[in-house]
């Protein structure tokens, strides 16, 4: 496969660094908003805060961490870094596949169900027990997503754990056979 030209590649970078930030800015807004929920006494206010973070989720997040993983895989594809060649690299694939499954599994569906609570019961919902464990797993996990992100950019920039010796073993495996 052909690879990208430097202005390709930068540019697809350049897409790939925009939705990122967008996944994060988002996951840091949702901290924030949740962490105000917690103070919430008013039942319409519960409900449209937990109204604004399933919209963040639906309409921010899931399609900034899709298209993250896939400009990431482009990048991967059509540049020298390959998807195996770097352990940084590696490392970020892992992180990334790993924050939306679990975005899918478990933050989601919390966040979903805390809206329905909400607008069923509003102030009421705080007297819910699966809703305040999903406020809190929300608050918790959307923490825990926002610094994974962050570290997720962190790798990227610095690019630690160097490459890895994979040209090394085929040669040794080719000079081994001969």
């Amino acid at each position: 496969m052909k690879k990208l030209s430097v202005k390709q590649k930068n540019w697809l970078l350049s897409v790939h660094v925009a939705v990122g930030s967008m996944w994060f800015g988002t996951a840091l807004c949702m901290v924030a908003i949740a962490l105000h929920n917690r103070n919430t006494i008013n039942g319409d206010e519960l409900y449209a805060i937990n109204s604004v973070l399933k919209l963040l989720d639906d309409f921010v997040i899931i399609p900034a961490a899709v298209l993250s993983l896939i400009t990431g895989g482009l990048l991967c594809w059509l540049t020298i870094w390959g998807f195996f060649k770097h352990y940084w690299v590696i490392v970020k694939w892992v992180m990334t596949v790993t924050l939306i499954v679990t975005g899918t599994i478990w933050l989601g569906p919390w966040t979903n169900a805390m809206t329905v609570i909400a607008q069923t019961e509003r102030i009421q919902a705080w007297q819910n027990p699966l809703y305040v464990f999903d406020q809190k797993a929300v608050l918790i996990g959307a923490a825990i997503q926002t610094g994974c992100i962050l570290a997720i950019v962190a790798i990227s920039v610095i690019k630690p754990w160097g490459r890895r010796k994979i040209e090394n073993r085929q040669q040794d495996r080719s000079v081994a056979s001969s």
